[in-house]
């Protein structure tokens, strides 16, 4: 006896309720526009030093915030917010080098104080921003 899949009873035989399930796979997701990560990178860029909320960012470019990060996502491989980051920590260079002091130089880049920029430059190129002038950049 073949115990019997829909109810624990045993049959001899196998009824059709009984079949293997098939293994469903989800339906792939359609790659994300191309097009949609580009506005959006062209729409972060303009918005420098202050940057542009998701939502707002959604609603200009007539999509879902969900959407525009996994189009951004996909494309540069890196999320929106990450990529602001960076654009914001090359502001800051610039500014420093032009000679501003680290506060004002975090705050002409969009920061809201020194010490977000000062820990964004540690971790990526392992000095402050003090030091990084002092080296000559």
């Amino acid at each position: 006896m073949i115990p019997c899949c829909a109810g624990g009873s045993t049959s001899s035989t196998r009824s059709s309720r009984c079949a293997p399930r098939t293994s469903r796979r989800p339906a792939a997701r359609p790659r994300p526009a191309r097009g949609l990560a580009d506005r959006l990178r062209e729409l972060l860029d303009a918005r420098l030093p202050g940057g542009v909320r998701l939502d707002e960012a959604a609603a200009t470019l007539g999509t879902h915030p969900a959407s525009l990060v996994r189009a951004f996502s996909h494309e540069y491989r890196i999320p929106p917010h990450r990529y602001l980051t960076g654009r914001s920590l090359e502001l800051a260079r610039g500014h420093l080098l032009d000679g501003h002091p680290p506060a004002r130089a975090a705050t002409l880049a969009g920061f809201h104080d020194q010490a977000q920029p000062t820990r964004h430059f540690t971790r990526l190129l392992g000095v402050g921003p003090a030091r990084y002038v002092g080296s000559g950049g």
